[in-house]
């Protein structure tokens, strides 16, 4: 490998992130459990907010739009102000909760600190992730960061083209096979897969993954097992 730059995903790679929104989405079927089963409720919820990404994209602002929509269809509108209010404060929640970092992520970027350019490539709102990576306290790790609205191979090409660099001289590093792994390989770059206990349903892929540039690991620093 000739890599000159390497990105990490945010949530659930260098932060932990999906549990505190699997949590607000029990409190959310709780709040409706007279309308509708967890179940259903789980899935409107999923479904509503995979509709409304092309218009809200990732990130806290849109989750909380889609509860409020899925909330007003399963109550036939007939939902409260003090639901509302309710959900809101559910968001508020999130945006409030505090940065809990991954075992292993301070340690990993400060053996590659300095060898590599680091840059962050995380989907999600901007300012949400700006705080996130400031309140983390690793930001002066990091040479650039990307909020990207979507991870699709022209993402991608477009971050590897403002980084002044070949695809090939570039990897990924995340939690998501389906948005941090599979288009970066498509372009000609390079990926490793680090699970987190907890995925997303909307990141989840049914096959397994076998490219010559990918590498998977259990934890974070394992990943200096590669890189040094």
């Amino acid at each position: 490998m000739n890599l000159k730059v390497i990105a990490f995903d945010a949530d659930d790679t260098l932060f932990i992130n999906e549990p505190y929104f699997e949590e607000a989405e029990k409190k959310f079927c709780v709040l409706l459990e007279d309308y509708l089963s967890h179940q259903g409720l789980s899935r409107e919820l999923f479904t509503t907010q995979v509709n409304n990404l092309p218009l809200y994209g990732y990130g806290i602002k849109g989750y909380i739009l889609s509860m409020i929509e899925a909330a007003i269809k399963v109550s036939n509108g007939t939902i409260s102000v003090d639901f509302i209010k309710k959900i809101t404060e559910y968001g508020k929640d999130l945006i409030e909760k505090p940065i809990e970092l991954i075992d292993g992520v301070e340690e990993t970027l400060q053996a590659l600190h300095g060898k590599y350019k680091l840059v962050v490539a995380t989907k999600g709102d901007l300012k949400d992730q700006q705080r996130k990576l400031h309140k983390s306290g690793l930001g002066n790790y990091f040479h650039h960061i990307e909020v990207m609205d979507d991870k699709q191979e022209i993402n991608y090409q477009k971050l590897v083209k403002r980084l002044d660099i070949q695809p090939s001289e570039f990897m990924m590093i995340g939690n998501s096979l389906k948005s941090d792994v599979l288009p970066v390989l498509e372009i000609g770059g390079y990926a490793i897969h680090i699970p987190f206990h907890t995925t997303w349903e909307h990141e989840r892929i049914d096959h397994k993954v076998e490219h010559q540039n990918f590498s998977a690991v259990e934890k974070i620093i394992d990943v200096l097992k590669i890189l040094q």
